[in-house]
């Protein structure tokens, strides 16, 4: 279970680097994968650079957690930012978006996180129950 948690949260740190950098160079293109039309034009546009940062750094965050081996504070950090998906997930619905999108994309995304939260949280709390007794600590 741990191998499969690593590849779940290596992904959930990656595919928010991987949305973002395509609203920082192609804006319009990803919007429509977002579920609200129309998107903003003009100077309004700038709503791009600012998605596409927010996810990056969201990203980051993530991966920078897990390589530094601090799987707990990930998963904590995982279920918070689960936040951001139920967010978007209502916007687009109150925005008269595809309500698959909305469901399928988002609210799928954050059920996904909040797994791998629970994962990472449940594995650490569960390792520690475990910890192996020194040799020499007989009584």
């Amino acid at each position: 279970m741990r191998r499969f948690t690593t590849v779940l949260t290596v992904l959930l740190g990656i595919f928010p680097l991987t949305f973002g950098s395509w609203f920082l160079f192609s804006g319009h293109g990803a919007a429509a994968g977002f579920g609200i039309d129309p998107w903003p034009t003009g100077i309004a546009s700038g709503y791009f650079a600012v998605k596409g940062i927010r996810d990056i750094v969201i990203g980051l965050n993530l991966l920078a957690l897990f390589a530094l081996r601090q799987r707990r504070a990930t998963g904590v950090l995982m279920a918070i930012t689960a936040l951001i998906p139920v967010v978007d997930m209502i916007t687009v619905l109150s925005h008269e978006g595809p309500a698959a999108t909305a469901f399928g994309v988002h609210g799928l995304t954050a059920v996904v996180m909040l797994i791998d939260a629970a994962l990472l949280l449940r594995e650490r709390a569960g390792r520690t129950a475990e910890a192996p007794q020194p040799v020499g600590a007989h009584s």
